[in-house]
């Protein structure tokens, strides 16, 4: 029963930061990352189909992507999904390819994306202080139950202490590399 607990309360915590950091890859910095464009889709013959499903996405240069459709017909749809988007680019084609310049970002953008991080890595944090809380409250309801003695809840609380401060690390971790992405000039 605890191991049972022990194991969701990873599994979740685990969840949290794999989301988080699908979230940080999504902000845009001043250098070209194909992740941003994940979420995108393209109404490809009825449905709505992502754009790594219908293109290969590569970075030929630190400030250029290039979407290179498997149809060509796709390249205007392409184009029309990035502009609806509204992320800051102006995309081009040369026939064959969607061409995405990536500009560089200015102070104040930079400090906004900053700020948003924060609040991601943020809500992180919370999600698995939650998951900790309810393991906790779950070893407490075994000991009420007559199950389990207070020593045996004790070692497990603690543990479940120490893997809520490794993924709360590994937050912290993807917040640094994230903001020494966005600073990078």
């Amino acid at each position: 029963m605890i191991d049972e607990i022990l194991s969701d309360v990873k599994h979740r915590m685990d969840s949290a930061v794999t989301h988080v950091n699908s979230e940080l890859n999504k902000v845009r910095t001043g250098r070209a990352n194909p992740e941003i464009f994940d979420s995108l889709t393209v109404d490809y013959y009825g449905s709505m189909t992502p754009l790594n499903q219908v293109s290969t996405i590569s970075v030929p240069e630190p400030r250029l992507i290039t979407l290179t459709p498997f149809e060509k017909t796709l390249i205007p749809l392409i184009e029309k999904a990035i502009m609806d988007a509204n992320m800051g680019f102006t995309p081009g084609n040369n026939g064959t390819a969607v061409l995405v310049p990536v500009p560089s970002l200015s102070e104040e953008r930079r400090q906004e994306l900053n700020k948003f991080v924060h609040q991601l890595v943020e809500d992180g944090r919370i999600a698995v202080r939650n998951v900790r809380r309810d393991g906790i409250h779950n070893l407490h309801d075994l000991q009420k139950d007559g199950h389990v003695s207070e020593d045996i809840i004790k070692d497990n609380e603690q543990e479940i202490q120490k893997i809520t401060d490794n993924r709360i690390e590994k937050l912290n971790n993807l917040q640094d590399d994230k903001e020494k992405e966005i600073l990078e000039v």
